[in-house]
């Protein structure tokens, strides 16, 4: 299977990779397996996949647990090396092209106060649960890739 394939079945062709990437035999081992496991874990339990109510939780506790992704994703990376090439072409996309744009975004706009703005918190928690769409797909795209049974929906109370 290309890689290319692989993205089709999980709706991500919006990723932007470069041909070569995209035509590569995607042919995922166990290093990639136990990568897609690691961050897995990290995904599901938290704000990433998981509904915040409009009554319950802090707009900057969930932004610094998005932006923690970063953190958790270059770790896992490292500890897997070189041999989870397959996880980190997916890994690498998604947090430049999908989570780095909300993160940059809301960053600059807490630090000139967007949180103590009602209106700005909604604009957020809109922002943020089309993130978590997203980011429940690539949840479920980890469990196929490392192999287990996804429970993102049974995480997330069912949403997504």
């Amino acid at each position: 299977m290309r890689l290319r394939d692989w993205l089709e079945k999980w709706n991500l062709t919006g990723l932007k990779l470069t041909v070569p990437f995209l035509e590569m035999e995607w042919a995922p081992g166990d290093p990639d397996r136990d990568a897609a496991w690691d961050l897995y874990v990290e995904l599901l339990t938290r704000i990433t996949t998981q509904p915040l109510p409009a009554d319950h939780g802090d707009e900057r506790t969930a932004l610094d647990s998005v932006h923690a992704l970063f953190g958790l994703t270059r770790d896992v990376l490292k500890q897997r090396g070189r041999q989870a090439t397959e996880f980190a072409k997916i890994a690498i996309a998604v947090l430049n092209q999908v989570v780095r744009p909300f993160t940059a975004t809301w960053h600059r706009a807490s630090l000139a106060g967007a949180f103590s703005d009602t209106r700005r918190c909604g604009e957020f928690r809109g922002e943020l649960t089309a993130l978590q769409a997203q980011l429940r797909i690539y949840s479920r795209m980890l469990a196929d890739l490392a192999g287990v049974e996804d429970l993102t929906s049974l995480a997330s109370d069912g949403a997504g």
